[in-house]
């Protein structure tokens, strides 16, 4: 798996588009998010008066006028970063793509130095709480600019934001979105299922753009596709053409179920065709057969194949990778030196 520095290049090795990215751009005046089920799910608990505007001593949202069940606190994020860990790691097995973070990776998201915010405050972090359970969180930080006309004209920047059910996720957006002094808020990697598009008052002002971003190349294919399980029952042949990776060409019985796989090398016909990169793109669910064989890189043999092989692959939510995991993209991320978080706060450590 990777990600490329340029779009063309890894096609040539096999390697396929598997998880896309969606990136936000909201003119935060302009929208609304609407209130899930149950309530929007907001009260303010961090003992002061925070940006967006919300009374948070009477543990009630002041639009709504009632009580609600999520309590938003806004806290350091380095004394909040095990809480947001727990609950990301929690997170991760729900969705393809994203990654098991490895010891250090936790700081990754923390990584705050002062050249990087480009005239932004310091990072932030709203956590939502139900009865004391951390059920969401934003990792997020404020540029405060102004017109011509002295119109508080900032942005919040999103880092992260990750929610357990719909009305901590709500609230949390729409504690985002409400931040004084600011009229945009820029999310630059999000899901492409991502749930705020069918909360939001009018996503024409939220400028949804979607990019390629997690590549994964199949190298061994029957161990890859034994590996995962099937969201249907399948039992039928691949025949996979890969150049590069001679001993995964041929014809492939693939048989499975949401229980696990079996695939073995087999002679009889196939049932469909397909090259590496085409395999690798399908692989994590979230780029479709059908899809491929619009464009021509998948063939259909038998009648009815392709779509039981879609149904078979599919992922009920989108792949994605919530952030770059090559070691090599820390030094863009930083200037030489940078401030890496601790347990306790910032501590200048050089990097070598």
């Amino acid at each position: 798996m990777l990600t490329a520095s340029e779009a063309p290049i890894y096609g040539r090795f096999g390697y396929g588009v598997a998880a896309r990215q969606l990136s936000l751009d909201i003119a935060s005046r302009r929208v609304r998010i609407a209130t899930p089920p149950g309530g929007d799910g907001l009260v303010g608990h961090d003992g002061r008066d925070v940006h967006d505007g919300r009374d948070v001593h009477d543990g009630r949202d002041r639009d709504a006028g009632r009580d609600t069940g999520i309590e938003l606190t806004v806290e350091d994020p380095h004394k909040s970063l095990g809480a947001c860990e727990e609950f990301y790691a929690r997170q991760v097995p729900l969705r393809p793509g994203m990654l098991t973070r490895a010891d250090g990776w936790e700081l990754l998201p923390l990584l705050d130095p002062p050249a990087w915010r480009q005239g932004a405050a310091p990072l932030e972090c709203v956590v939502a709480r139900v009865d004391g359970e951390v059920v969401g969180y934003a990792r997020y930080a404020v540029a405060v600019d102004w017109s011509h006309t002295n119109t508080a004209e900032g942005t919040v920047r999103v880092r992260d934001i990750e929610a357990r059910d719909p009305r901590a996720y709500a609230a949390l957006w729409r504690f985002l979105l409400e931040t004084d002094l600011t009229s945009r808020v820029i999310a630059p990697n999000r899901p492409v299922d991502e749930p705020f598009l069918h909360l939001v008052s009018d996503v024409r002002h939220c400028t949804p753009t979607v990019l390629d971003s997690l590549y994964v190349r199949v190298v061994d294919a029957p161990v890859a596709l034994t590996a995962r399980t099937y969201a249907a029952a399948i039992d039928l042949v691949l025949e996979l053409d890969d150049p590069l990776a001679p001993w995964n060409r041929g014809r492939w019985r693939l048989t499975g179920d949401t229980a696990g796989a079996v695939c073995t090398r087999t002679y009889d016909a196939p049932d469909l065709s397909l090259d590496a990169a085409a395999l690798g793109s399908v692989y994590l669910g979230g780029v479709t057969l059908t899809e491929l064989a619009g464009a021509g890189r998948v063939r259909e043999h038998r009648p009815g194949a392709l779509a039981a092989a879609t149904t078979a692959f599919a992922s009920a939510t989108a792949p994605w990778m919530p952030y770059a995991f090559c070691r090599s993209l820390l030094p863009r991320l930083c200037p030489p030196g940078p401030v890496l978080p601790t347990e306790d706060g910032p501590e200048p450590v050089r990097r070598q």
